[in-house]
């Protein structure tokens, strides 16, 4: 989910700087400290606009540099469990597929791609189920549900967050806009896949 946040903190501008005009050093440094990083409260910063320094800066003894504090408005992206998302696959894996979610990837696992068993060729970037034949590849435009969100403020790179799409509505745009009779023979072999789950659960 995208939003528009406020926030307040605190920047050091070095005391090479002090040289150029301040308020331009100021909005960049903003931007370079806080475009990309990850906050607690407020999710991924994608962009920072409309700073503004708030009172006069504080030079520390022995230090050099000045402490300003900022206002700033940040565009955020905080992914939200269950929330329902449109991606798209930029990666097969062994394992499923990654997809981008707006700024960051998401893990769709082979188990969550389909009520159907399914035949992953990460070589040729797709994936094809068993008996419904439907196919995943690079390119496809998704949608699914967020199950899972770790979001790692020290590196945004490291951040973990898992999708389904084997739930109603959810798929790939193709299989979204299929025939209903279609959609009644897939519900059918997930009805079937089911059951042979459950008797195998209870040997």
């Amino acid at each position: 989910m995208y939003t528009l946040t406020k926030i307040n903190d605190t920047v050091r501008v070095p005391p090479e700087r002090f040289g150029e005009d301040l308020n331009e050093a100021i909005r960049d440094i903003v931007q370079k400290t806080f475009e990309g990083t990850i906050r607690r409260n407020h999710g991924l910063i994608v962009i920072v606009d409309n700073i503004t320094p708030l009172g006069d800066g504080i030079v520390i003894h022995g230090d050099g540099g000045m402490y300003q504090k900022v206002e700033f408005e940040a565009l955020t992206f905080n992914p939200i469990l269950q929330e329902v998302i449109d991606g798209l696959v930029c990666e097969i894996v062994e394992f499923g597929a990654f997809c981008h979610i707006g700024p960051l990837d998401a893990l769709l696992h082979m188990s969550q791609i389909m009520n159907d068993y399914v035949d992953v060729d990460a070589e040729s970037g797709r994936i094809q189920g068993k008996e419904t034949k439907r196919i995943l590849k690079v390119g496809d435009a998704l949608r699914a549900r967020i199950v899972a969100v770790s979001l790692n403020e020290l590196s945004a790179r490291e951040s973990k967050i898992g999708l389904t799409m084997r739930q109603p509505a959810l798929g790939t745009h193709e299989w979204l806009t299929e025939p209903k009779d279609e959609k009644r023979d897939e519900k059918k072999r997930e009805d079937r896949k089911e059951k042979r789950d459950d008797r195998r659960g209870r040997k």
